[in-house]
């Protein structure tokens, strides 16, 4: 699966400090560089973060609401297919200022 920049968001106020909330926790930053280099499901997260699977479901959630994370499909070669989960940017640019907080999100899509 190829994934490639596109266009260029910014965010402020409430949407901004959830972004930086989820990227405060260290599970959160884990996955979200896992999901980066290829789609990875949540039993592969798991091993990869050594947290529980409540936990890494709660954050997978979390990075979902955000807008940081996206479910897809996988299909495997046996023909099942399964969920996994796939970073939706690529770069993230903060900006402090004496208006606030500014979070810039360069995004991925296919």
């Amino acid at each position: 699966m190829s994934t490639q920049a596109t266009n260029t968001s910014t965010e402020t106020g409430l949407e901004s400090k959830a972004q930086l909330d989820i990227l405060g926790d260290e599970c959160a930053r884990t996955i979200l560089v896992a999901t980066s280099e290829k789609p990875r499901t949540a039993k592969e997260l798991t091993a990869q973060t050594d947290s529980s699977s409540a936990t890494v479901y709660r954050r997978i959630n979390n990075l979902l609401e955000s807008g940081l994370l996206a479910e897809c499909i996988r299909f495997e070669e046996d023909g099942s297919h399964t969920t996994a989960y796939e970073a939706t940017i690529e770069r993230l640019h903060v900006q402090i200022g004496t208006d606030g907080i500014e979070v810039s999100i360069a995004g991925r899509h296919e």
